[in-house]
């Protein structure tokens, strides 16, 4: 009996620490998919950090991006506050000229002198007629208290309480309203200019750019990002990694992106041009081992025209194609090795 008690004892402790470790231990879970997963036809930024970091990651991509676009695309209204204002302080210093007659500055200083020592007398006088004055008026009025007797006492005006007028009732209300529309737009998902995307892949965050007509698309963005931090070298990040610019977003096969790549191809790579340009392709790929790498090189260089041709020792347009799952993300970058292969950590940190 004793032995069958031991047993229940020792299985019903396993069962109960295989349930704590089940519950408590993270591995082995996959990464669930969000309401909105990374889809053919969008374009953004492509961003690896920390592993199980990427909520945070994302925030903090949203945040940086968001400032450097500001900062590429630049306020009008900072503009016109700048037009306005004057570069420089006009100092201006004035002479007065106390006689139209051209005489030396030794006869000038002169009579400036007598000028002067003439007002004070003058200002001297009228203050003693003043101050009599003041000394009489101050008599009679005692002389009047005295005859009278006890005088009203003036109460002071009581203060009117502050009433709201309806032009400050109405500028409450649209200050009120303006705030409301910017909140109803912040919650309205199609309103906003950068969404984070789910990938499903750890380590790796996508971030959706709804670009308008006229605004600068996601290369300009990147570039403009990496040159200022390689010049200023300022810490902004404490998730990111790598970031780069994404134009064209479709399925892993050789036709699909032969079929994608056009736009990007005719865009930086146009058939008839007089400086043609030297390129070379850019592969990795993240939870996709059934697509060959020679392939997805060969399908987006031969799409190229013949006119420029491929260096990769000192390209001027570096091609980046990532693979993530069965979604190939296309897009293109100048200055790829000096700018450290844009991995913001290593712009920002100092020189060794």
């Amino acid at each position: 009996m004793a032995t069958e008690k031991e047993n229940r004892k020792k299985t019903g402790n396993s069962g109960k620490n295989s349930k704590k470790r089940k519950h408590y231990l993270p591995y082995n879970k996959p990464v669930k998919k969000g309401a909105y997963p990374l889809r053919p036809g969008v374009e953004g930024f492509f961003i690896t950090c920390e592993g199980g970091r990427e909520s945070r990651a994302a925030h903090e991509a949203i945040n940086v991006i968001e400032s450097f676009y500001e900062e590429l695309v630049g306020s009008p209204e900072s503009k016109d506050e700048q037009s306005e204002l004057p570069k420089k302080p006009m100092n201006k210093v004035t002479k007065f000229t106390y006689s139209d007659s051209s005489s030396d500055d030794g006869n000038d200083d002169d009579d400036y002198d007598e000028d002067v020592s003439n007002d004070q007398t003058d200002i001297k006088g009228k203050s003693e007629d003043i101050s009599s004055k003041d000394s009489v008026s101050e008599l009679d009025v005692k002389t009047e208290d005295s005859e009278t007797g006890d005088a009203d006492v003036v109460e002071p005006p009581l203060k009117k309480p502050h009433v709201e007028s309806e032009q400050t009732k109405e500028q409450h209300k649209s200050v009120d309203k303006l705030i409301e529309e910017e909140l109803a737009e912040m919650g309205d998902r199609s309103k906003r200019r950068f969404l984070k995307v789910d990938t499903g892949c750890n380590g790796v965050i996508f971030i959706q750019m709804c670009k308008k007509e006229g605004d600068p698309g996601p290369k300009e963005v990147a570039q403009h990002m990496m040159t200022s931090l390689a010049s200023t070298k300022k810490h902004v990040s404490r998730f990111l990694l790598r970031l780069l610019p994404v134009e064209i977003t479709c399925y892993t096969s050789e036709d699909e992106i032969k079929r994608a790549i056009k736009p990007l191809i005719s865009k930086y790579f146009p058939e008839e041009t007089d400086t043609p340009h030297k390129f070379a392709v850019l592969y990795d790929a993240r939870a996709n081992t059934g697509i060959e790498r020679s392939k997805v090189i060969d399908a987006v260089a031969k799409s190229v025209s013949s006119i420029h041709k491929v260096d990769l020792a000192k390209p001027d347009i570096y091609i980046t194609v990532q693979i993530v799952k069965t979604l190939c993300l296309i897009g293109a970058v100048e200055k790829y090795k000096e700018l450290a292969k844009f991995n913001i950590r290593q712009l920002t940190s100092p020189d060794q």
